[in-house]
């Protein structure tokens, strides 16, 4: 997002004499936060946010990319869509989420779930496989895509589910151990799985476990590319699976701006570390001062700022697998265009009550979401 943003300040032909500023946040997988910063954002109160003189719309946000998941998407943008503040998801595909009339602000880059749920019913009519087992993740994600696959799997000739069992979220050995007996037992062959990345690593410890060999899974875009699963010792379990993965982007000049990235020496405290700042440590191994109690005195070194980052191997600076990430790039710029859209229009020919335009030092949320709507 942060790279997207620096690129379009560079762009002299989009957004010209314009400069987008950001806030990022870590919702840490909660809606309480997520939810916490979405109206922070939008309602002026937070306190990142330096608004100039010369700038007096109200809310200073016009947009917001994210939420990652479809249950924090469904609760943010059903109050988000009250005050028309439009939100660019680029992970949630719950196909509720297309009712334009529950959520009218609501965008993303990333399809629907109703077209891997389709995708993954024309697989089975391709192999002829009409006996299969689902499982599915307990929250909108997981319940919509059963839901879907219960109406049109018969319909549409794909066959019928010998089960649909609930992922637990927690690694619970009691529960996976019983979702693991059923499948184990299943004369179901085929397993398919709407879930999340943590639930399937806890599941597959479950399958291991009980050496549950000879099935052909099927995956959501949620694991499909999650490459811890992609190792030796589960190859003779997850061998062969087929998934539906989200369309991979090339992001040029991303690496170089990563590895120009630099820890901000004055945030240096526990209670208010930058994410970067935190990187720093965990990748360098060292602490920014004041270090933590005996951190020193124990031999561990302090963070300068001047480590070289060059020569880290970490999958943060791969860009050779942009997928989410792709995403991101493509919501930031959706926002982008559709603010330099709007402050090409003519007076006179605007959109608007007696065809007027949106004005820079007024504009509203609404108004850039309108954009979208015509388009």
């Amino acid at each position: 997002m942060a790279f997207a943003i620096d690129e379009i300040n560079r762009n002299s032909n989009l957004l010209p004499n314009v400069t987008l500023g950001y806030s990022l946040y870590d919702n840490c997988i909660q809606l309480r936060i997520g939810f916490r910063a979405a109206l922070a954002l939008v309602s002026g109160q937070e306190e990142e946010v330096t608004v100039e003189e010369n700038c007096v719309g109200t809310p200073p946000v016009l947009g917001i990319v994210g939420d990652t998941t479809s249950s924090n998407s469904i609760a943010i943008s059903t109050v988000l869509g009250l005050y028309r503040v439009p939100m660019v998801s680029y992970f949630a595909t719950c196909s509720c989420l297309s009712d334009r009339q529950t959520f009218p602000s609501f965008f993303r880059t990333i399809p629907s779930d109703a077209f891997q749920v389709n995708a993954m019913i024309q697989i089975l009519k391709h192999f002829g496989w009409t006996w299969a087992g689902l499982l599915i993740s307990d929250d909108d994600y997981g319940v919509h895509a059963a839901r879907s696959f219960h109406s049109d799997l018969g319909p549409a000739g794909g066959g019928c589910l010998a089960y649909t069992e609930i992922l637990p979220w927690s690694d619970d050995s009691a529960e996976l151990r019983r979702v693991v007996d059923v499948m184990r037992k299943s004369t179901a062959r085929v397993v398919i799985v709407f879930g999340h990345k943590t639930q399937m690593i806890n599941l597959m410890k479950e399958v291991v476990r009980q050496n549950v060999t000879g099935l052909q899974w099927m995956a959501s875009e949620g694991w499909a590319s999650v490459d811890v699963l992609q190792t030796p010792h589960l190859m003779p379990y997850l061998g062969g699976t087929l998934g539906i993965a989200i369309r991979r982007g090339e992001i040029p000049g991303l690496r170089d701006f990563l590895l120009q990235i630099r820890p901000d020496l004055h945030h240096g405290k526990a209670d208010g570390k930058s994410v970067v700042n935190q990187f720093w440590e965990h990748t360098f191994q060292c602490r920014f001062a004041p270090p933590p109690a005996g951190w020193v005195e124990a031999g561990g070194e302090l963070c300068t700022g001047q480590e070289v980052i060059e020569n880290v191997e970490s999958q943060l600076f791969d860009v050779s697998y942009l997928r989410p990430e792709y995403n991101v790039y493509k919501a930031v710029y959706a926002l982008a265009y559709a603010l330099d859209d709007m402050l090409q229009c003519e007076p006179g020919r605007g959109p608007f009550s007696n065809n007027t335009c949106a004005h820079l030092q007024r504009l509203e949320p609404w108004q850039v979401r309108s954009v979208y709507t015509k388009s």
